[in-house]
């Protein structure tokens, strides 16, 4: 029989820890091989730890809540044959006893050596030192704390005569220091005495009021939204587009589409492209921020905020989203949408994005200033498209009529991206859209 250390795997690039939420199996449960053992989640991804082997549940090691590190044991299961771990336990028993003790007593020897040594009865002093010491009232504590400048640390007669000129004046700074600090715990008495300001307005609570506890998601995205905030500079940069040419294309498009492809053409595949394509032009939109440091980011990565049935947010993420033909990124989105609602995202789904995209257009919005997701330095909301009389310029003159048009509201980080970069960018999304081939196959 051998004993199985089931440990928490890594989940992400930067995934650290993981809560439990439920233990599929009991102590005494049978497991069977890649058979899953508990459900964990991470900062927004519920998923399952299956077994690395057949055997029985003989201990878990965390209870429901818990918050587990990567790599930490969360539970052990007992096997009928050997294991590499229970091999490598074998040969640390398999040391001789006899060993063990002759290394205990080393340890031991060594122990009451540098005690010794660093005993202050122990150090050496010249009959100089030591008479005029004895002569000047200097105690034996105070000599074995004196460093000395001699050979291996030996007091030598300066260090003692400079020691015996500066006492005097060294005893009258600690006093000063003494009544410093007595008078700095008076005031500090003072002061805690005085009631303070919270922070926080507190919060008054009637018979007739519910109290809600907070999600375990919604405790973690308001966590994030607000370190977000404290963290980057966030301005924003709004800009309308007249996206006329998309609606009347995709209407024409998407029922053939439909027949296609088996996939449902929505705008935001179209959008996602455009963004992707000023990333590409606009690269220093693509970064994170490390400490004083810069990272440009080789991949586009588009996070793709989106609303789950209970009210909390997550982001999965479209990856290589400047590779994707339009195809391609409408079968992303709907998977990426489908498995986000019916709560089947990995880990890895929600990782390693460099810039987000969030539509609260499905909301009636028309526009927003979204909280950067950090460690990103731009998301962009798109808001609702409204059918307005707008002034449409022709060669034979202007005129009056109906258009579709959306607002674009650009956030970024202005520790890194100033005000040129931020309009750039959105400008570039604008044009894009605005610049749509009514005339393209798919």
């Amino acid at each position: 029989m051998a004993r199985f250390e089931l440990k928490l795997p890594k989940m992400g690039e930067s995934v650290a820890e993981a809560t439990i939420t439920s233990w599929l199996k009991d102590v005494g449960d049978t497991i069977e091989l890649d058979e899953a053992v508990v459900e964990i989640a991470t900062d927004k991804v519920d998923s399952e730890v299956p077994s690395e082997v057949d055997g029985v549940l003989v201990e878990k090691l965390f209870n429901v809540d818990d918050v587990v590190q990567v790599g930490q044991i969360i539970a052990v299961i007992e096997t009928e044959g050997d294991i590499d771990g229970a091999e490598e336990n074998k040969e640390v028993e398999s040391v001789p006893s006899e060993a063990v003790a002759q290394v205990e007593q080393t340890l031991v020897v060594a122990k009451e050596t540098v005690a010794s040594v660093s005993s202050g009865t122990s150090r050496f002093y010249s009959p100089l030192v030591k008479n005029i010491a004895k002569q000047e009232g200097v105690s034996q504590a105070e000599l074995d704390k004196l460093t000395g400048s001699g050979k291996d640390g030996r007091v030598t007669k300066n260090d003692i005569l400079n020691y015996i000129e500066n006492r005097g004046a060294t005893k009258e700074e600690v006093s000063v220091q003494e009544e410093i600090k007595a008078a700095s715990a008076v005031q500090e008495k003072r002061e805690d005495s005085i009631p303070k300001k919270d922070t926080v307005a507190p919060v008054i609570v009637s018979g007739e009021d519910e109290i809600v506890e907070m999600t375990r998601m919604g405790k973690l995205i308001a966590h994030h939204m607000v370190e977000s905030v404290k963290t980057s500079a966030h301005v924003q940069s709004f800009i309308e587009a007249d996206v006329t040419n998309i609606w009347n294309w995709r209407k024409k498009v998407k029922d053939a589409f439909m027949k296609r492809e088996g996939e449902n053409l929505t705008f935001t595949p179209i959008f996602m492209e455009a963004v992707a394509k000023a990333l590409r032009d606009y690269p220093m939109m693509n970064i994170s921020v490390q400490g004083d440091t810069i990272v440009k980011k080789k991949n586009i990565n588009l996070g793709m905020a989106a609303a789950l049935s209970d009210g909390n947010l997550i982001v999965p993420v479209i990856k290589n989203a400047d590779q994707l033909n339009l195809v391609g990124m409408t079968k992303q989105v709907n998977d990426l949408a489908n498995r986000a609602r019916t709560n089947q995202l990995k880990p890895d789904d929600i990782q390693g994005g460099t810039y987000t995209v969030t539509n609260v257009g499905t909301f009636g919005s028309i526009m927003g200033t979204p909280i950067i997701n950090q460690p990103q330095v731009g998301i962009l909301a798109l808001g609702a498209i409204r059918k307005v009389p707008a002034v449409i310029e022709t060669p034979e003159g202007d005129f009056i009529g109906i258009r579709y048009k959306m607002f674009l509201s650009h956030s970024y980080d202005h520790r890194v991206v100033n005000g040129a970069l931020g309009g750039q960018f959105v400008k570039a999304v604008k044009d894009y859209l605005e610049a749509w081939d009514v005339k393209r196959e798919i």
